[in-house]
């Protein structure tokens, strides 16, 4: 099974976070990365910049808003995917994922969204 672990930050923290901590925590998770690499259960990661877009699209009407969004006090920092044998193993990854140290990781499932069950 294929899991999403999603690292949930908090905003204002990742804003301050001086550049020298920014790359030491960048490094860790680089390091996360290979040993999964290394374990056979990695499929992929990326970091996620601040800046976003928004867009909805409601009663024909299209409405673009630029981020950052100062409103949000969490924001998704970056995520692995990762393939797993079970929930239990995917939620003992996230707990050795380096980010737990300063961020929520969000553990989800990849499946059908029209099968919720």
């Amino acid at each position: 099974m294929t899991y999403m672990l999603l690292i949930m930050e908090d905003a204002r923290e990742r804003r301050e976070r001086p550049s020298d901590e920014g790359r030491e925590k960048m490094d860790r998770m680089i390091r996360f990365g290979e040993d999964l690499k290394a374990r056979g259960l990695f499929r992929a990661s990326e970091s996620l910049r601040t800046d976003a877009v928004r867009l909805t699209h409601r009663g024909g009407r299209r409405v673009i808003s630029d981020g950052p969004f100062s409103e949000a006090k969490e924001l998704i920092g970056g995520f692995f995917l990762v393939e797993c044998e079970t929930r239990e193993q995917a939620l003992a990854l996230a707990q050795e994922c380096p980010a737990a140290d300063w961020a929520t990781i969000e553990v989800r499932e990849l499946g059908p969204c029209y099968n919720e069950g």
